[in-house]
């Protein structure tokens, strides 16, 4: 027997916006904050906060964590926004905030991050910069996927049985095909990393309950701050629900990683 997952809301729902969990807010504030820096023209935050590979070093290690909320224009900033809020919304519900922000500012940025340099520099000895939230929203995606894949092995298309977990790969090809100048190695790179959260081989990163409920009740977190998730309110336990049963059958210029794009360039 299976638990029945709780349905997303659509983003522009009747008071959706104003249950969004803490996390899912700050990250949406970020987004919002970063593209507003961008109309001044002292500081370029495209340059500062992208992921370059060649600019990686000890100093620069802060772009691990600031290319997921780095935009290049509006819609951009828009499209991966309104893609990565229902997706991170149930993240942060299913898990709990304490739980979000150590992946998210953790592995589930600098993970995708380094394996996109290794295979853009090392192996394909480019340096093609990439911004954007959509590295999140695949690599969900993949997480997604995965666990649907435990319940629903197949989907059909016509007389062919397609695998639940192909549909991420489905969706990065036809985004790279419908919209110009965006990362499908990035892309990829996240639906992968995706894929190991969903199979459970990132729970070594996530502190134990017991420390969780510690930091909690020591700040008081969930008395001081407003849509807190915390480690006893999470939905279906910390990572997501597990079916027991399968159903029958079988350099300046960046590239936006987006989930439904931009039509400026990464790299030069």
């Amino acid at each position: 027997m299976t638990t029945p997952r709780r349905s997303t809301p659509a983003p522009f729902q009747s008071g959706y916006l104003v249950r969004l969990p803490l996390f899912t807010r700050l990250v949406l504030l970020a987004i919002i904050a970063f593209w507003l820096l961008e109309f001044q023209t002292i500081w370029s935050v495209v340059q500062w906060g992208a992921l370059i590979p060649e600019e990686i070093n000890l100093g620069t290690m802060y772009r691990l964590n600031t290319y997921p909320i780095i935009h290049t224009g509006f819609f951009h900033a828009l499209f991966n926004a309104l893609a990565l809020t229902p997706l991170l919304e149930r993240f942060e519900a299913e898990h709990g905030t304490l739980t979000a922000v150590a992946l998210f500012i953790g592995p589930l940025s600098t993970v995708p991050a380094g394996l996109y340099i290794l295979i853009e520099r090392g192996i394909l000895h480019m340096n093609t910069s990439v911004v954007g939230a959509s590295v999140w929203v695949f690599l969900l995606l993949g997480s997604e996927s995965i666990k649907t894949y435990k319940s629903h092995p197949n989907f059909s298309l016509g007389p062919y049985k397609i695998p639940t977990w192909t549909s991420p790969l489905f969706a990065c090809v036809v985004v790279s095909i419908l919209v110009s100048n965006v990362s499908f190695l990035g892309h990829m790179c996240a639906i992968l990393v995706g894929y190991l959260l969903g199979l459970g081989y990132l729970k070594v990163f996530v502190p134990p309950e017991k420390v969780l409920r510690w930091i909690e009740g020591k700040l008081n977190l969930l008395g001081r701050l407003p849509h807190y998730v915390s480690v006893d309110q999470k939905t279906y336990g910390r990572y997501g629900v597990l079916p027991t049963s399968n159903a029958p059958g079988a350099s300046g210029n960046s590239t936006p990683m987006s989930f439904l794009g931009s039509n400026q360039r990464l790299g030069a």
